[in-house]
């Protein structure tokens, strides 16, 4: 059965949802979240599902800088290559689970760019 492509906010909600669930558990990043951000996930979901809705539908204006949050984070545990690799793996597995199609593709593509981005710009800082 072909899936759809991601089209509504409602699909990002789907999404997002699903992806930070596996994160919460996840052996090599979740204790980001859980443990050194102790994120809000009451505060953090909305703002994730406004970005995406931004970023893949631009149907919703987001007002953030997602850098200054993980420079704020590796200042408390160094974020590393690896971590940024689990985060894509499981961005594309959530992805892929749900949807295919261009905006699917394009919610992959932005991942591995802010992966490569916040990677380059963390990397800097550690050294």
């Amino acid at each position: 059965m072909q899936k759809k492509d991601i089209s509504t906010p409602e699909d990002i909600k789907i999404v997002v949802d699903a992806f930070y669930n596996d994160v919460k558990s996840d052996t090599v990043i979740g204790y980001f979240f859980t443990d050194v951000a102790k994120v809000d996930w009451n505060e953090h979901l909305p703002k994730m599902y406004k970005f995406w809705e931004f970023a893949l539908l631009g149907t919703t204006v987001y007002k953030g800088n997602p850098m200054i949050k993980h420079t704020t984070l590796n200042a408390k545990e160094p974020l590393i290559k690896s971590h940024f690799e689990r985060w894509t793996e499981l961005w594309e597995a959530t992805i892929d689970k749900y949807y295919e199609g261009e905006i699917a593709n394009r919610a992959k593509e932005r991942g591995q760019l802010m992966k490569t981005v916040m990677l380059v710009k963390i990397e800097q800082i550690n050294q």
